[in-house]
């Protein structure tokens, strides 16, 4: 129930100084450990924050990063000027979007913000990406220093950097939903804690690595397992989009609060 948990914004420093938005949701009395909640490309959304309270709800403290507020960033990446940037893209075919001209001409179209974000997230993805794992470890090392354990999950966008994070630090339970792999397959080799892969049927560019995160994990003997949802797309679990799909959605529920249950019990 909502009334048993207590819901705020506070902030956390960072590793260059600056001071992030949080957004911690936990049981009144009581934690069952930390678990690090990671948002998709639009940042600190309303689905992020209700997922964030379901966690609570099971008596866990969620700890949701807004990467997007350092001060110059703040009014620029919001939701709607996100999703305003990454419509154009996404409406060309999969094949033209790393197009040189195809990119030129929707960047023609843009207002400044639109083309910050643009340069940002997709043409500077791979530094953004940098700077939000290293938001993930600032948050990692203050949030582990209290003794309980600790998990991740991400979507999206989120579940690359959670499934990449835990390459780096030592989680307890990490759940990706359709994440991109880490950048080095065999970082795999130092994940130590157990591993839930949640992905969409229909989801070629980021399954295309699936055969080889499989392979890894029987390799390096990780305590890992998947569930592949046929004829489900991209970001099916966010009940606020275009691509959700209610018993999917439902079913990788149960099986995150599973997984949390045996891991961070």
């Amino acid at each position: 129930m909502e009334n048993d948990i207590i819901e705020e914004m506070t902030k956390y420093r960072t590793f260059d100084g600056h001071e992030l938005d949080l957004f911690h949701a936990h049981p009144k009395t009581g934690s069952k450990g930390n678990i690090m909640v990671v948002s998709e490309i639009w940042g600190l959304t309303k689905f992020l924050k209700n997922f964030s309270k379901r966690l609570a709800q099971l008596g866990y403290d969620s700890l949701a990063p807004d990467f997007y507020s350092r001060p110059d960033d703040r009014n620029v990446f919001t939701e709607e000027n996100i999703m305003d940037a990454m419509r154009p893209l996404w409406a060309l075919p999969e094949d033209k979007r790393r197009d040189p001209e195809a990119l030129k001409t929707i960047m023609s179209k843009f207002s400044e913000n639109g083309r910050k974000i643009f340069n940002s997230v997709v043409q500077g993805r791979e530094e953004r990406q940098k700077t939000m794992i290293r938001d993930l470890e600032a948050l990692y090392d203050i949030y582990s220093k209290n003794g309980m354990k600790m998990g991740i999950v991400g979507f999206c966008m989120g579940g690359g950097l959670s499934f990449q994070v835990s390459t780096q630090k030592k989680f307890d339970a990490t759940v990706v939903f359709y994440g991109a792999s880490p950048k080095n397959i065999d970082d795999i080799k130092n994940i130590s804690g157990a591993v839930l892969g949640i992905y969409a049927g229909e989801d070629g560019s980021i399954n295309a690595t699936l055969d080889q995160v499989v392979s890894r994990m029987v390799q390096y003997k990780k305590d890992f397992e998947m569930k592949l949802y046929p004829g489900t797309y991209h970001a099916f679990f966010n009940d606020t989009g275009m691509s959700y799909h209610r018993e999917a959605s439902d079913d990788a529920w149960e099986k995150v609060k599973a997984f949390y249950g045996r891991y961070i019990p």
